[in-house]
């Protein structure tokens, strides 16, 4: 789950991480009574008024502007509240800003890249750190992958002093500035493991003209497998910034996620589903999306799925993989058959069913009238999804 940059900041500041001061505005008079403070409280006529939207290079796209005064600040304000931010990850669709982060600007001397990102590989947690902040990580790591600083630590022992001081000489800081970068990631690994935070990114990581280290960003992910121990992080989740597929999906208990394919694919089980969209594309195709409806499917949960699935309109054929463990596959069969019959699907439907009662399975789809393919292997059943989406 990711979150906004306001509310990444709110949690840093939690754990003593430095940050400018600001606040959230969802109306522009909000965002003007916030500049007005600021300004008061800050004694400079400087504020940044910040796109608040699940996507980078919001500066880029017009989303961020640097201004002074009350009156330009509204202005700003009136521009990008409403607006539609097209960047590089948002794609061409662009996304509405309905929310703007109004904070206090600030005097800055360097810009760093600061992140924490959970390597499966080697079962740990990766602190990178790069004196290219400001910059795209993948651009450095792509052009000059010299200049990123990385060391990896267990979850149980956390962060040690040393290895922060390490990064911060790495990034060639000095006197001061070292102790108080290391304490800044030293308090960033604490908050990584006690949120179940599977990435944090602070892009800038600025050393101000009084030596000071201040997170000028924030962006922050959360691991959906902690939420049953992290409820509170439910009330930070902004559902207009979330694919609705996805979001009515995991409202039905299915694990989805969209892809840029045209081949459906309605599977039961993590691993299957993996393999599914592997075999897909072994055979020359593209899946439209991870399903996995679990092992219970029924002949109302391979119709919801369906919906799911039908609901993307670039999907020119399905694939059903179905394991009959739990659920005997003759029940699945029935289920295919029903939910094809009430929903009038006009795409290419493969099945492949397997395990048990699979013969009465197949049987079951054969004698249905519907324009089903039966499918023996998953290699098969890939060939004629396939073959079926290109016709």
């Amino acid at each position: 789950m990711k979150i906004h940059e306001y509310q990444a900041k709110e949690i840093f500041s939690r754990y003593g991480i430095p940050v400018p001061q600001g606040d959230a505005a969802f109306e522009v008079d909000q965002a003007v009574d916030i500049a007005g403070r600021l300004i008061k409280e800050t004694g400079s006529e400087t504020v940044v008024v910040k796109a608040q939207i699940h996507a980078g290079g919001r500066g880029k796209g017009g989303g961020v502007k640097v201004v002074k005064g009350v009156a330009a600040a509204k202005e700003a304000a009136s521009k990008i509240l409403g607006m539609n931010l097209v960047t590089h990850q948002t794609g061409p669709k662009g996304k509405k800003v309905g929310r703007l982060l109004v904070e206090q600007g600030m005097d800055i001397a360097r810009e760093l890249y600061l992140g924490f990102v959970v390597d499966r590989e080697k079962r740990r947690i990766c602190l990178m750190a790069s004196t290219e902040g400001g910059m795209e990580i993948e651009v450095v790591a792509a052009k000059t992958p010299e200049k990123i600083l990385k060391t990896w630590f267990d979850p149980a022992n956390g962060l040690l002093p040393f290895q922060a001081r390490d990064i911060a000489f790495g990034l060639k800081l000095e006197g001061k500035q070292v102790g108080k970068a290391a304490k800044v990631m030293l308090s960033l690994a604490k908050m990584v493991t006690s949120e179940d935070a599977s990435l944090v990114e602070i892009n800038p990581l600025v050393v101000t003209g009084e030596g000071d280290v201040v997170a000028l960003d924030g962006k922050v992910s959360f691991d959906d497998n902690a939420s049953f121990r992290q409820k509170r992080h439910l009330d930070l989740r902004d559902q207009t910034e979330e694919d609705p597929i996805e979001a009515e999906a995991e409202a039905l208990g299915f694990s989805y996620v969209g892809m840029d394919g045209d081949i459906g694919c309605c599977v039961n089980g993590a691993g299957l589903a993996m393999a599914t969209m592997d075999i897909i594309k072994h055979e020359g195709g593209d899946p439209a999306n991870f399903l996995d409806v679990g092992g219970g499917a029924d002949a109302e949960t391979v119709q919801k799925a369906f919906k799911i699935i039908l609901s993307d309109d670039r999907v020119k054929s399905i694939f059903v993989n179905i394991f009959g463990g739990i659920l005997r596959c003759d029940v699945l069969a029935e289920g295919v058959v029903g939910a094809a019959k009430e929903m009038g699907i006009q795409v290419p439907l493969i099945v492949r069913l397997e395990g048990t009662n699979v013969d009465i399975g197949r049987d079951i789809l054969e004698k249905s009238g519907l324009k089903i393919h039966s499918a023996a292997d998953m290699g098969e059943g890939a060939r004629m999804a396939v073959e079926l989406a290109k016709a």
